[in-house]
């Protein structure tokens, strides 16, 4: 049974060492004191995660940021541009974050998240709060508390209910680690704005079997059911059975009963707003998905990462 809980209340139990499912305007997090070993270490029982994948630290500033991490003066120019919003950066960690926040790597994932609630919580804790996304490791990020529920249910002390996730995807990451800036996640975040205020391109490294930031092992996100990612409609079989969904983009032709739409009108941000809900949705009604692929561009390529990883998983 769930634990939907009060803001105090998560509070409460996030300072005595307590897990609790936390929204932001990503996807939820399960959230923990990061400083707190034994409580960081429920979060990866509670989702069943390889220790080696590290977890993103949530600080409610910019000056929260300098006390667990050495602040690149390009992280700051993103951070003053971005934050809060769904932006992650990777500094190099200072001591007060525990190894196995960071899965034993000298970096620490950072970010100021934009959810109002989550940022209450954050100010008024006054932790620093280690949250991956609030769902068994592999399978689908939840954007709706309700979902936390559906699939952690009473292995979290504490549910806070925060309505909706307005991104709909995990943030973007960029490691400023070394010398080269590289994108180690794709994400709410378009990569169009950070080489913007970089004034550069900036590589994208998505796939590494000992990641330093979450979101990079080749298959996740699994919606329970079989996804095929299609490059176009050409890729998808003109006879599908009823046990079989087609999901697309924008303006698309109709050629299957079963067919639903990210976005009709080829909103990026609505796309990836939906992509999470939708895979969910669809999980539990059809033993096959043929997903198209979005243009890469914008968060396009954020929805096609996921599809990708969903489609490795299964």
């Amino acid at each position: 049974m769930a634990n939907y809980c009060s803001v105090d209340r998560a509070i409460e139990l996030l300072i005595s060492g307590g897990i609790v499912a936390l929204p932001t305007e990503t996807v939820y997090g399960l959230g923990a004191d990061a400083t707190n070993e034994q409580a960081v270490a429920k979060i990866f029982e509670a989702k069943n995660r390889p220790a080696f994948d590290p977890l993103i630290v949530h600080v409610p500033n910019i000056d929260a940021v300098k006390e667990i991490a050495e602040l690149d003066p390009r992280a700051e120019s993103l951070l003053l541009a971005f934050s809060p919003g769904p932006l992650t950066v990777v500094l190099k960690k200072k001591s007060i974050i525990p190894d196995l926040v960071t899965s034993g790597h000298s970096t620490v994932a950072v970010r100021i998240p934009a959810h109002p609630v989550m940022l209450d919580i954050l100010n008024r804790s006054q932790l620093y709060i280690a949250a991956p996304s609030a769902n068994p490791f592999g399978y689908t990020s939840p954007t709706m508390a309700e979902h936390v529920a559906d699939q952690l249910g009473d292995k979290v002390d504490g549910i806070v209910d925060g309505g909706p996730c307005q991104v709909g995807v995990e943030s973007t990451i960029i490691d400023l680690s070394t010398e080269q800036p590289r994108v180690l996640r794709l994400g709410g975040m378009a990569l169009e704005q950070l080489e913007l205020v970089l004034a550069g391109t900036v590589p994208v490294l998505t796939s590494s079997s000992k990641p330093n930031a979450p979101g990079m092992l080749s298959a996740h996100y699994n919606p329970g059911t079989k996804v095929v990612l299609c490059e176009s409609i050409d890729q998808i079989p003109a006879e599908l059975s009823s046990k079989t969904a087609v999901l697309g983009f924008g303006d698309m032709p109709k050629i299957h009963s079963n067919q639903y739409n990210l976005s009709p009108t080829g909103d990026y941000n609505e796309a990836a707003r939906n992509l999470f809900k939708m895979l969910r949705t669809l999980g539990k009604s059809y033993a096959c998905i043929y997903a198209l692929k979005l243009p890469e561009i914008s968060l396009g390529r954020a929805v096609n990462d996921r599809l990708k990883r969903a489609s490795v998983t299964s």
